[in-house]
């Protein structure tokens, strides 16, 4: 197997998964996780990433108190706009492809929206994931950053999926970024962007079992000579 096709594989292997077994993630595996993500390129090597690991009772409070905000239907703020304010064609289309297909796994109809909510709430559990990673940058940073981070994100989730452990990255657990600060004693000009939970995939569970449809490459690449 070339380098090529080893990475292919591992790229290809990854997926968001939402539904967990009990088994914890050594702190040996997730520091060689990141030994390796540390080498993702940023503008000007200024690697704007920070990373907070958080289990056991420390992860059971934050997740406690989250689920008690959307519990109240308290006012989501995140620190920054993730989503579009105005949804466009084919990201509408997508989004809502993307939902119709977690919603069929679960056997969810579209009209329950009970059910819905109940699936939504698990967002803020990091679907019992046994550890969870909360991501933060400095707010002074700009957008040029939010680019780098992402790469570094990639490579979290690659590595990973190398050693055979399964991730989610969440942007929901950066709905009440107050929380998060507060329970990690985090100053203000540290945003929080998004959450990841990290363990090992339940393969029987239902949440695991669709994959969501990717774009042909002919769809999103154009070549001028």
């Amino acid at each position: 197997m070339t380098q090529f096709d080893a990475v292919s594989s591992v790229i290809k292997a990854r997926k968001s998964v939402r539904a967990f077994t009990e088994r914890a993630v050594s702190k040996e595996d997730i520091n060689a996780i990141f030994e390796a993500s540390r080498f993702a390129p940023s503008g000007t090597n200024t690697q704007p990433w920070s990373v907070h690991v958080v289990t056991g009772v420390a992860k059971d409070r934050i997740i406690a108190e989250l689920l008690a905000k959307f519990d109240d239907k308290a006012c989501e703020k995140m620190d920054y706009q993730y989503y579009p304010k105005e949804w466009i064609s084919p990201y509408k289309q997508r989004r809502l492809a993307c939902g119709l297909a977690l919603y069929s796994a679960l056997k969810i109809k579209r009209e329950d929206k009970s059910a819905q909510r109940a699936h939504w709430r698990r967002n803020f559990e990091a679907f019992n994931a046994p550890t969870v990673m909360f991501f933060t940058i400095n707010a002074v940073l700009e957008k040029g950053s939010y680019l780098d981070y992402g790469m570094f994100l990639q490579n979290v989730s690659l590595a990973a999926t190398a050693k055979g452990i399964a991730t989610c990255a969440q942007a929901a657990l950066a709905n009440y970024p107050d929380v998060i600060r507060k329970h990690l004693d985090l100053p203000e000009d540290q945003l929080i962007l998004c959450g990841m939970g990290i363990g090992y995939e339940d393969e029987h569970h239902p949440l695991n079992q669709y994959r969501t449809e990717r774009e042909p490459v002919n769809n999103f690449v154009s070549f001028t000579d």
